[in-house]
């Protein structure tokens, strides 16, 4: 004869039986997933070299990783949402939306933030007391760059914002570092207009991207903004509803944001990039730059007359190798091409100058510009 109590016991035995079996059959159920999407363990090194493939791609496709990864690893869909599943299990995804909208960005590991009085501060301090902790265990390389990057960006705020205050913004993903610097200042668009007199606020943007601007030469060189763009993997100044790049998309109404990303690992150091832009014959001094085309056109197709060649050679004679980069401008004038490669280059026979990324017919026109006889 069996007690009410003994037949509770065997029941609740049954019931933990019960949701064994359940919780074995579940864990047999998603290895066969697994195994279908050839990743046999979580240890398997193809399903590794998938799931980082999704982290270093997602920040540029959030809407369609999984077709992305999908054909490049010869894969289902079914196979890569298991891969996308597991990210946002382990927290290093975050998924928005449902069905054909569903998005999904790299989840934050740290966040961090500190205002600061921008002339009780100055910028070693903050790097070493606040924002060098944040990036524990990162590369010697990567720290390298930071500290560099971080302290150039702060102090252009103390010494050019004209603000009292300095917010600092840090977001650490598994992939890389977002640090933004944003101050409450004139602005940097406006106060560079204002000093060059120019007519429109958006040139600006193309003499820091040139290099060796400041409006302050006593106390800076002007080459903090200029070798910032080129040491992180994304970089833009917002001010005034102007962008340097466009690629961060903050928006102030007042003040400078200074965003900047760099992934973990990235493999570049400091001094080669130092060295891209320097020559030993000239002690390794700052003499090469890069000049963004684009930054010039203000509309589709209007890189025409002398007078806009003029505005994108202001100041280039301070180079002694100009690299003039034509990377998403469709077409140039004659007039504008004969004004850099024919005029300017004999007026200045010490400075070259050459171009990238031109299709063919920016490449015709600036032979020709070349070739003529005055």
């Amino acid at each position: 004869m069996i007690s009410v109590t003994g037949l509770g016991a065997a029941r609740r035995d049954d019931a933990v039986s019960l949701n064994l079996d359940n919780l074995s059959y579940n864990l047999d159920k998603f290895r066969n997933k697994l195994d279908n999407a050839n990743v046999r363990t979580p240890q398997d090194r193809h399903g590794q070299k998938i799931r980082q493939f999704i982290l270093e791609q997602v920040d540029e496709h959030p809407h369609d990783i999984t077709h992305l990864t999908a054909k490049n690893f010869s894969l289902t869909r079914q196979a890569i949402n298991i891969h996308l599943q597991r990210l946002v299990a382990e927290r290093q995804l975050v998924r928005r939306g449902k069905t054909r909208k569903t998005r999904f960005f790299l989840a934050p590991t740290k966040t961090w933030q500190k205002r600061y009085h921008a002339q009780e501060q100055n910028e070693s301090d903050v790097w070493e007391t606040d924002v060098l902790p944040q990036l524990s265990a990162l590369p010697e390389n990567a720290l390298d760059i930071w500290r560099y990057c971080f302290t150039e960006m702060f102090n252009n705020a103390i010494d050019h914002s004209s603000g009292n205050r300095i917010t600092v913004q840090l977001n650490r993903t598994a992939v890389n570092v977002q640090i933004t610097i944003i101050d409450n200042g004139v602005g940097i668009f406006k106060k560079i207009q204002k000093a060059m007199k120019f007519a429109d606020v958006r040139y600006a943007t193309l003499e820091l991207a040139k290099g060796k601007f400041t409006t302050d030469p006593a106390r800076h060189t002007g080459e903090g903004i200029f070798f910032t763009s080129k040491m992180l993997d994304g970089f833009d100044i917002s001010s005034g509803g102007v962008y340097f790049t466009s690629e961060s998309q903050i928006k102030i109404t007042k003040g400078t944001a200074i965003w900047m990303k760099l992934e973990n690992a990235a493999d570049r150091s400091r001094q080669k990039i130092y060295d891209n832009f320097a020559s030993p014959e000239n002690d390794y001094a700052f003499d090469k730059t890069i000049v963004p085309v684009k930054m010039a056109e203000h509309s589709k197709g209007d890189l025409v007359s002398r007078s806009q060649a003029k505005r994108l050679l202001l100041r280039i004679d301070r180079f002694r190798t100009v690299v003039f980069d034509f990377e998403n401008v469709e077409q140039i004038g004659q007039a504008f091409a004969d004004e850099i490669f024919r005029v300017f280059a004999r007026r200045h026979p010490g400075v070259e100058l050459q171009f990238a990324n031109a299709n063919k017919q920016i490449t015709n026109m600036i032979r020709r510009a070349r070739n003529a006889q005055p």
